[in-house]
């Protein structure tokens, strides 16, 4: 079954509404009819199964017939602060890094980075970014909306990442495979991923974020550009950490 994003705006005990492109979809595409079931989520780890009351293009009327908690979140919280891309790039990422199952996205400035764009510009990236992780969301039914947070600067992401339990930072240069870092616990729950732009990091940063508590790994041999290697190193992440 198809899931739904509701927010908890729209949700009042034992009732829901659902508006807008969703509401079109359900009465013109998926042709639903009242009565018909709906799965949808608060975007906070709850799911609720409905039923339609009411049906019009505009607007959906639900009764809400149970509520549990969402079982397909990774058990790993991600947080990955991701090196400035093009537009199209970063688009593309944060919609497939929702589908991995990340908790938390930041992009930052760096010395290779492309040239930072004015406030509005930014603005905007955010909304864009914030409406990817809900489609997302929904196609690989997910319950939690990723946290979208605001570009920031190297220096200001390194000083915010000492709660983590685990820190690391991947780079074209490094030798270290993911399956020798050091665990200083071994209940992992909290990792930071820090992944740089299209032209890497520099020496001169990477010291910078390995003083700080993280570990330096590499993705292998191949020179991967900067979105593949985001992929890669959740994905991986989520094998060793996570439930992939």
């Amino acid at each position: 079954m198809q899931k739904f994003f509701i927010p908890n705006d729209n949700i009042d005990k034992n009732t829901a509404i659902i508006k807008g492109q969703d509401a079109r979809h359900i009465a013109k595409v998926l042709r639903m009819c009242i009565k018909d079931k709906i799965l949808f989520t608060n975007g906070k780890g709850i799911d609720f199964s409905s039923t339609i009351t009411k049906l019009s293009p505009k607007e959906i009327a639900l009764t809400i017939d149970n509520t549990y908690s969402s079982e397909v979140e990774s058990p790993v919280k991600i947080t990955v602060f991701q090196g400035m891309l093009k537009d199209k790039k970063m688009d593309t990422l944060i919609r497939h890094l929702t589908e991995l199952g990340i908790s938390a996205w930041t992009p930052f400035f760096c010395e290779r980075s492309i040239p930072k764009p004015d406030e509005k510009r930014v603005d905007s990236r955010l909304k864009r970014w914030e409406k990817i992780t809900i489609e997302a969301l929904k196609q690989c039914n997910r319950s939690i909306i990723p946290e979208i947070n605001k570009p920031a600067t190297f220096t200001d992401i390194i000083e915010k990442t000492a709660p983590f339990d685990l820190k690391i930072t991947f780079w074209e240069n490094a030798s270290l495979p993911i399956n020798k870092l050091k665990l200083q616990q071994k209940n992992i729950e909290t990792i930071g991923i820090l992944i740089g732009p299209e032209g890497g990091f520099s020496k001169k940063e990477v010291d910078f974020a390995e003083n700080a508590g993280f570990q330096v790994c590499g993705l292998g041999p191949r020179i991967l550009r900067a979105e593949t290697a985001s992929l890669t190193a959740c994905s991986l992440i989520q094998h060793y950490f996570g439930d992939i």
